[in-house]
């Protein structure tokens, strides 16, 4: 594989995309130091048997290949985890059929004929990639006739915007978190056995351990959708099994360019904060005089700190973290992990900082510490922007997951705004956002509980540091105004549960059967309420769409296609008096069922875990298959 470094130009012009209707100046700025310098990965394409029946260079399955292969293909087909790819017996060939298919489907969407080019750019975390699999993603796309653009470290957000951004543009951008797995047949049996397989066998999200793997896509419409991606892990099947049978060949190896994106994102980030801010006497340094902690986690955040805050103005002392370790010395990049915002808000509290802000490893999300050392994550962050957000589009809708509370649905209301509760998932609740806004709704927020969070103005991306930037903007502009108090007095009046309580149940037996009986589980819930078997459970109703309905079936005419079941139901004791509410739902990611509990009242979750355990889980017979052991120990 030949590798080329490429710089972008020295000067870059304006550039309105007709989609956007948008201008961004970016003019690029050298890769700063520290752990980000790029190294070239030199490797060949790997040869999968001889060559067979090929089509301008890429293997074509014979008809019915992938049935005869059975289980084969199957493997592959599990990769996909909603609206990316997750794998289970991780190799340098799954990895490349699907690369290659992706390219395939590429050009299919893009209605490009073969030989004309496609730009794919790629980007990384500092997870422990073996070299093997990079190469191997490099010639699946080589395959499908891309050419490459190797973007080294870099954060997932901006692999989208290589999309968008001028003097980049590409015609898509990939996502790759990988350390090398050994393959594992460990299958669940029995409850004794019940373990969680992906512990063993995945490569899942951002904030997961090192072991943990993903591949993420764009297009310039943004994050692929779990029917898109469906159709690219069915059409790697059929690639995989014709190879695994000796219907291969070595291809091309590819040209991979590289190239530095992170330097022009930081200065589209930097921009955003000098013009909104516009500082009336230090216009290029509207951050002088703020003191922001950052705790990266040893991810992809640290150019956060030195490349926008620090260049703004900022004093970033105190820092945590900052440098990329694949190995997550410290503790998991996770803005919702308690040691991740604990440590962060010592540092706040050490160096009397403005705020702090945790990244999660590849930075789609964040949370952040307010002046008081009070931790802003889940309901808090979403408050939190949604006072920002609604007071610039007053009236707006919100769109949260279900998960979400009901003191958060008053908090919004109170300021004016509408709240939509959806499915679980982060796509789920920015494609809702975006098909609301297609259907005539004002929505400019889009943000799940676990802190990710997407911004009409922002392309509807998940974005952690664009989330960040939104709340530097508005803290300096309350100090501009001589307002008392930092960030966190937006959400003072924020009603909050009296516990909130998550508790999993693993699904037993075999992993191509857990999505089906996961299904079985959550319907089954639903049933009993509605068939009056679980007397003071109520399905609830959020308005928009019906969570009754398991935020299942839209009220528009465009429903959204539905990768997992749930349902909400509220619990009432014997004097009908509300006790809390359990969000019942089947995991995308793993194979289990979680129960997210808010109880209004302390004690209530226990209360509502019991009477779900011995009402529905062993009344039902569900349990013959889920293990409950979890619930079991909660209850006691």
């Amino acid at each position: 594989m030949a590798t080329v470094t490429t710089s972008s130009p020295a000067t870059l012009q304006s550039c309105k995309h007709a989609s956007h209707g948008v201008v961004r100046y970016c003019p690029p700025l050298p890769w700063r130091r520290r752990s980000y310098s790029q190294v070239s990965t030199r490797a060949t394409a790997s040869s999968h048997g001889q060559p067979s029946a090929m089509t301008g260079g890429r293997v074509e399955a014979p008809v019915g290949i992938a049935a005869e292969a059975g289980e084969e293909g199957d493997s592959i087909r599990r990769l996909q985890n909603g609206p990316d790819v997750r794998a289970v017996d991780l190799t340098p060939l799954a990895v490349e059929v699907v690369a290659e298919s992706f390219g395939e489907w590429l050009r299919e969407e893009l209605q490009r004929p073969e030989g004309e080019e496609l730009r794919v750019s790629v980007g990384c975390d500092p997870r422990l990639s073996g070299a093997r699999l990079s190469a191997a993603l490099f010639a699946g796309l080589a395959r499908a006739g891309c050419s490459v653009f190797d973007m080294g470290l870099a954060t997932t957000p901006a692999c989208f915007m290589s999309t968008i951004l001028p003097g980049f543009n590409y015609d898509a951008s990939i996502m790759k978190k990988m350390a090398e797995l050994k393959p594992s047949s460990l299958v669940v049996t029995n409850r004794n056995a019940a373990i969680n397989l992906e512990d063993q066998m995945e490569m899942t999200a951002s904030h997961l351990p090192y072991t943990r793997n993903g591949l993420k896509f764009f297009t310039k419409r943004g994050g692929l959708t779990s029917v898109d991606v469906e159709k690219i892990c069915n059409r790697a099947a059929q690639k995989y099994v014709a190879r695994k049978m000796g219907l291969g060949s070595r291809g091309t190896p590819p040209v991979v360019m590289r190239v530095d994106l992170m330097s022009a994102y930081s200065q589209h980030l930097r921009d955003i904060i000098k013009q909104r801010v516009a500082h009336p006497t230090h216009y290029d340094t509207p951050l002088k005089g703020f003191k922001v902690i950052v705790n990266a986690g040893n991810g992809c955040g640290g150019f956060f700190t030195w490349d926008v805050l620090e260049k703004l103005g900022a004093d970033t002392t105190g820092s945590l973290h900052l440098e990329p370790d694949g190995m997550f010395p410290n503790h998991m990049p996770n803005p919702e992990d308690a040691t991740a915002m604990s440590l962060t808000r010592d540092a706040v509290m050490a160096h009397g900082a403005d705020l702090g802000v945790v990244f999660d490893t590849d930075v789609d999300r964040s949370g952040v510490v307010d002046d008081t050392g009070a931790a802003i994550n889940g309901d808090r962050l979403i408050a939190l922007m949604s006072a920002i957000v609604l007071d610039e589009h007053p009236g707006t809708m919100v769109v949260t997951d279900a998960r979400a509370s009901d003191g958060l649905t008053r908090f919004i209301a109170s300021r004016g705004g509408h709240h939509c509760l959806y499915r679980v998932g982060y796509r789920n609740v920015i494609d809702k956002g975006v098909q609301l806004n297609n259907d005539g709704v004002e929505t400019h927020l889009m943000m799940e509980t676990t802190g990710h969070g997407a911004l009409k103005e922002n392309y509807f991306l998940d974005d952690g540091a664009y989330m960040v930037v939104k709340i530097v903007i508005e803290m300096v502009r309350m100090k501009l105004e001589g307002l008392e108090g930092g960030i966190g007095s937006l959400i003072m009046d924020l009603e909050e549960p009296a516990e909130s309580v998550l508790l999993r149940m693993n699904i037993l037996g075999e992993p191509k059967h857990a999505r089906q009986r996961g299904t079985m589980a959550v319907e089954a819930f639903k049933n009993y309420i509605q068939e009056d078997k679980l007397s003071g459970w109520v399905l609830d109703d959020c308005g928009d769409c019906s969570v009754g309905e398991g935020c299942l079936v839209d009220t528009n005419d465009h429903p959204i296609d539905v990768d997992a079941y749930m349902y909400r139901a509220k619990f009432y004791n014997e004097n009908m008096r509300p006790l809390g509410m359990v969000h019942v739902r089947q995991s995308v990611h793993n194979p289990n069922i979680a129960l997210n509990m808010q109880s209004y009242l302390p004690g209530g979750c226990k209360s509502m875990a019991r009477d779900l355990h011995e009402r529905f889980l062993l009344a039902s017979g569900v349990n013959e298959f889920l293990d409950t052991r979890e619930v079991e120990k909660f209850v006691k």
